[in-house]
């Protein structure tokens, strides 16, 4: 392909509207262009990229004896419905665009499939016989985020490969969901990436396990806690860890366990009152109040207990709360702060916020119009395993000092509900520590169970004769999200350095002077002569100044750089390896030996580690 003929346009500025150095890089040299909030062209360089990812995916997936297919992206709202996720996906998190059609009926945009392709399954996959099965696709999604940025890494249209696996039996699930995860570390590293895989919540999909595949970048959104052994790592929303000892509280606990009055004003943070009396925040139980909103329309008060010094962790609660009251409310729609401003709402304007207690009693909700009024009352195991604890007296300006559980008021269940942290001791070592790193989410597979099989009715006969639902996998990878997570990990203060495999070419021929006829020839030759090897090559043609081309040549991170110039009269070129700068002078003789060579052991290094 020629420049000149590439519709390329760079640009030498960062777009205003980029905030990463990956998503500046693909707008500034042409591999995309925005046409709206969250949504992208991918012009032709691009383009080539994410073919080249997609080829790579699919052999892998090939092998494992997967079958490609393609599902409709505009779904039924009644299959959504019969799973409960419709009001999730819509009325909650409403991440999915949905629409009515000219007869009324419901409809949604994809922004995943395991109801359209667990209802087909059901139709057609009848007998054990048939099974297993895993059908994958390569496909644009659509979800409407609240906030898109960061280009192609939180859009609300992109490319995504899904896969979902239909098995007989559990074992049959693991084994295929442990062949999906070495197939996806060969995607990521035939690709050129470093990626780990860690433990991850299973969110809105659901299921009894799940894994995502990070690609570690400094501008990750993610927080990967990893052990310094390599045997342990997980999203922070996931992580466990051991939390550092609580300091005993002098005295222990004062009045048999109901607590001393402290007078406190102004101390209704746990900076103040650690600062005011001296009081250390692992001794403290800090109440929270929130308000989780139901499918049902129930909405039902929070009171969490935990450590002074732990951080909530909202994926845990979330997990808590819809364990303990999806089945009777539906799904979890919206799980927030429950605010002096709300409470006055509903006509409760005596709570004691700053100042609050585990000893909080349910009729501090009497009155209430809309609420539930009673608490649900969780707390972290940090909170719940204080013997004496400093907390909240439920009246403003003061706290109770040595209280107890069981006398205070009930001995709660011990969760995990903390955010576990860097610097914690490891669960599974506690010499161990845990490390922080960002990354990029470019893959995630699960174990379903049979969570969408038995919702939509889609069963199979056993060996034995009996029905029974479907055991499911499902396993998906980013494609545009990793080709924009490839130039976040590949790039220098010139541009990207895309590796190889996925480079849109693997070769750029610059002709330093076009109005030089040697040097135009020589490079005509040179171009006909790699393209005719099987190299995938561009020549730049253009009649442009030589420092123009070179500033392009390296904006646009093709991996080699034939620059023809003034040796074309000695039958000389230059060859540049872009990801290191590496120069050399090679007679044209010789070029093409030692590029194909050179892309040889690049292939084979990718295919080897």
């Amino acid at each position: 392909m020629r420049v000149s003929r590439l519709m390329l346009v760079t640009l030498r500025d960062d777009p205003a509207e980029a905030e990463i150095p990956s998503h500046k890089l693909l707008l500034r040299a042409g591999y995309i262009r925005r046409v709206g909030s969250g949504i992208y062209a991918y012009l032709p360089l691009l383009w080539r990229v994410l073919q080249k990812i997609s080829a790579i995916v699919r052999e892998e997936l090939n092998a494992t004896g997967a079958l490609e297919t393609l599902l409709p992206q505009l779904q039924p709202a009644e299959l959504w419905q019969r799973s409960g996720r419709w009001a999730g996906y819509t009325a909650g998190e409403g991440i999915m665009f949905h629409l009515e059609d000219r007869q009324g009926r419901e409809l949604g945009l994809g922004p995943t499939h395991e109801e359209v392709i667990t209802a087909l399954a059901g139709d057609l996959l009848r007998s054990y016989r048939q099974l297993p099965v895993n059908l994958y696709q390569i496909q644009t999604k659509f979800r409407d985020e609240i906030r898109p940025r960061f280009g192609l890494m939180r859009g609300r249209e992109f490319i995504m490969k899904d896969a979902y696996s239909f098995h007989a039996d559990e074992a049959c699930l693991r084994r295929t969901y442990a062949a999906m995860d070495q197939a996806y570390r060969r995607i990521f590293s035939r690709c050129g990436l470093r990626a780990v895989a860690v433990e991850a919540d299973s969110g809105a999909i659901g299921g009894s396990a799940s894994q995502e595949f990070m690609v570690t970048a400094d501008a990750g959104e993610d927080l990967i806690l990893a052990s310094g052994d390599g045997t342990y790592a997980a999203n922070q929303e996931r992580a466990v860890s051991l939390a550092p000892e609580a300091l005993p509280l002098a005295g222990g606990a004062r009045q048999g366990g109901a607590g001393e009055p402290l007078d406190t004003p102004g101390a209704s943070s746990i900076e103040q009152l650690s600062a005011a009396h001296g009081i250390d925040p692992t001794q403290v139980v800090k109440v929270l109040l929130l308000l989780a909103r139901f499918e049902d329309g129930c909405q039902q008060p929070l009171l969490v207990s935990l450590r002074g010094d732990q951080q909530l962790n909202e994926v845990k609660l979330a997990n808590a709360v819809t364990a303990r009251c999806g089945a009777e409310h539906g799904t979890l729609l919206e799980l927030g702060p429950l605010t002096p401003e709300a409470a006055g709402r509903e006509g409760i304007s005596d709570l004691p916020f700053g100042y609050l207690g585990p000893q909080l009693a349910d009729a501090a909700l009497a009155g209430a119009r809309s609420w539930q009024q009673r608490f649900l009352r969780l707390a972290d195991a940090t909170a719940a395993e204080l013997e004496a604890f400093v907390c909240g007296a439920n009246a403003r300006d003061r706290h109770l000092v040595g209280a107890s559980w069981g006398v205070l008021c009930g001995a709660p269940e011990a969760l995990d509900l903390r955010a576990a942290q860097p610097g914690d001791r490891c669960v599974h070592d506690a010499a161990q520590r845990l490390g922080a790193s960002r990354g990029i989410e470019v893959g995630h597979i699960f174990q379903l169970g049979r969570k969408y099989s038995a919702a939509l009715e889609a069963t199979f006969t056993t060996e034995a004769g009996q029905e029974e639902p479907l055991w499911m996998g499902c396993y998906g990878i980013g494609v545009s999200r990793l080709a924009q997570a490839a130039v976040e990990q590949h790039h220098d203060a010139n541009g990207i350095c895309w590796p190889t495999a996925i480079a849109p070419y693997e070769v750029i021929v610059v002709v330093a002077n076009a109005a030089e006829p040697a040097q135009l020839q020589l490079a005509e030759q040179l171009y006909g002569e790699l393209q005719a090897a099987g190299v995938d090559v561009l020549f730049d043609d253009r009649a442009e100044r030589a420092g123009v081309k070179f500033k392009d040549a390296d904006l646009l991170g093709i991996p080699w750089r034939v620059v023809v110039g003034r040796g074309a009269a000695e039958g000389q070129v230059e060859l540049v390896q872009r990801s290191v700068g590496e120069r050399q002078d090679v007679p044209v003789a010789e070029l093409q030996a030692l590029l194909m060579e050179r892309l040889a052991a690049e292939r084979r290094g990718l295919l080897a580690a």
